[in-house]
């Protein structure tokens, strides 16, 4: 399944292919604690705040948003892409010169734009851009944390070329605790000066975390630098290549490689935005009311769109994995390697996407039960489960794409699939036999669009293709547990009568057919298993004593 010759299948592990999975399984692990944090925080957060305080907060975070995606947004990929390019050709030196040069650059870059929010706030009120004076507080609070994520994101960056996922783990991990522990801490003591100052002092959780997380950062760099004088000692040789002796070429670079990134990342909050405006109207045509047509959007933007999102943090984290190693290949001009990677990747995602686009399929209605407390979800959540397996295909194919050297054609391509779905919402959502599920199926083509368009270009430049005999089993066996998730949970409700113990059940269970069902029909060997960082060995172990794999 992971793999894509004879070779690969073979006991003998690629060091390579390990990393690589290695790297993305760290990231997601990472992910989910941050989330499940995250999560957590806002149940205290608003607690001590209140809506109103929480209100505060929301103004004053798109302004740091803004200023932190074009500040900084593309930059991990840029330095990773570059930093891999060097590491290939064994250019220590050039490596770390190409961070030395970036770490200034962004330096420059976050202290501009952390400036510019600190003297723009007041502007921002007085101008009505943010309509609540009080929210001036928050703002400037949350301006600091602009330079030192645009730092964060540097030095991520840099050691991610190395592929070295672990430091971004980490460094994310704890950036996430400080930032939670500084904004119930702060919250809590400024409460009493007021609402405004209270909100200000949740929004310094984002500076603590920031700092944090750099000095982590330090410490893998020092241990980077350990590792090197190790391997290399005192043979490092600079190596001459144009690309990389001016530095305004390496600054050229960056800027050229990371722009479209940038790009790419507003182009997720205008389409946000866009569909603020259009949806709610058009349900409206659609003949619902004002109150009608605002739940139905909260369905959709608040509930489906957040358990999309969560289905496929693994290909997220694969995409961030992915485009260090193609570029890697690719300054080696190791064509092979670059299709080999890909293919491995894109069945990773299949493999992933697949049984998650089952689970919220056939469990639309009781995981909105379970999760929201809002059944009326179910349709939404149900349309946009489509969206699952194409996001990861969308994910990984740009994480290909910007490894290849092309970080330009994913942002055209989200800026197309942006067109189409505009159009699709202004004509199936203002549909009564469609209304929010209209919404659901034009936020899927959108995703859908991008995704194809990217697979077109994988295969002009690597000629790769989609795998149709690997493809058609991970469906066959995804259709299987389809049939015994739904089964499954009609039998568990009748007898136990618990939705929560029924959609976790049919679940469990559902999901061990799949891989019993891939097993054995060969959609995935014992090998790849195996090379499944961390779970693969005692998965082996189970399935043997359970007589799936012969000893």
């Amino acid at each position: 399944m992971f793999s894509i010759n004879a070779q690969e299948n073979s006991p003998k592990k690629s060091h390579k292919a390990e990393s690589f999975l290695k790297g993305t399984f760290i990231l997601t692990v990472a992910s989910l604690v941050v989330k499940v944090i995250g999560s957590l925080n806002w149940i205290f957060v608003s607690r001590v705040l209140g809506g109103e305080g929480i209100g505060l907060y929301q103004m004053a975070f798109p302004i740091y948003f803004l200023a932190l995606t074009v500040s900084s947004a593309g930059v991990p990929v840029a330095i990773s892409i570059i930093t891999a390019e060097r590491v290939a050709l064994k250019d220590i030196l050039g490596a770390r010169r190409i961070f030395r040069i970036s770490m200034c650059f962004m330096f420059c870059t976050g202290l501009f734009f952390s400036l510019l929010t600190y003297f723009g706030a007041q502007w921002l009120i007085d101008w009505q851009f943010v309509r609540d004076p009080r929210a001036y507080y928050s703002i400037v609070a949350l301006a600091p944390a602009v330079f030192f994520v645009t730092i964060l994101a540097s030095s991520r960056g840099y050691l991610q070329g190395w592929q070295r996922m672990t430091p971004t783990a980490v460094s994310q991990i704890v950036e996430q605790i400080f930032r939670v522990i500084t904004m119930i801490l702060f919250a809590q003591l400024l409460l009493p000066y007021g609402l405004e100052f209270a909100a200000a002092g949740a929004s310094l959780g984002a500076l603590a975390g920031a700092v944090t997380g750099v000095i982590v950062l330090v410490y893998f760099h020092w241990k980077l630098d350990r590792d090197i004088a190790k391997t290399y000692g005192n043979e490092l040789k600079p190596v001459v290549d144009s690309s990389t002796s001016s530095v305004w070429k390496i600054i050229r670079r960056i800027f050229v490689l990371a722009l479209p990134v940038s790009a790419a990342s507003i182009m997720l909050p205008i389409v946000s935005n866009l569909d603020l405006i259009i949806v709610p109207s058009r349900l409206e045509v659609a003949g619902y009311s004002v109150h009608e047509a605002t739940e139905l959007f909260g369905y959709l933007t608040g509930m489906a769109v957040p358990l999309v999102n969560l289905s496929t943090i693994l290909t997220a984290s694969l995409a961030v994995s992915i485009v260090p190693a193609i570029s890697e290949a690719r300054t080696l001009k190791d064509t092979k390697r670059c299709f080999n990677q890909t293919a491995a990747a894109m069945r990773i995602s299949n493999f992933i996407c697949f049984p998650a686009f089952v689970t919220v399929l056939m469990l639309a209605v009781p995981i909105s039960s379970l999760i929201y407390n809002a059944p009326g979800a179910g349709p939404a959540v149900w349309v946009s489960s489509f969206s699952i397996v194409l996001l990861g295909l969308h994910q990984v194919t740009t994480g290909v794409l910007q490894g290849l050297g092309h970080p330009t054609i994913p942002m055209i391509n989200m800026v197309i699939a942006a067109v189409a779905k505009v159009i699709l919402n202004w004509t199936l959502t203002a549909q009564p036999s469609l209304g929010i599920m209209g919404a659901a199926w034009a936020t899927v083509a959108d995703i859908g669009i991008a995704a194809i368009i990217n697979l077109y270009f994988l295969y002009k430049y690597i000629n790769y293709k989609m795998e149709i005999g690997q493809l058609l089993k991970t469906i066959g066996a995804a259709a299987i547990m389809a049939a015994v998730i739904h089964f499954g949970y009609e039998f568990l409700m009748l007898e136990i009568g618990s939705n929560a113990l029924a959609t976790f059940g049919s679940l469990f269970v559902g999901m061990f057919v799949y891989i019993v069902v891939l097993i054995l029909i060969g959609g995935i060997m014992e090998a790849d298993i195996e090379r499944i960082p961390m779970i693969g060995a005692p998965s082996i172990r189970l399935f043997k004593k359970l007589g799936i794999l012969k000893h």
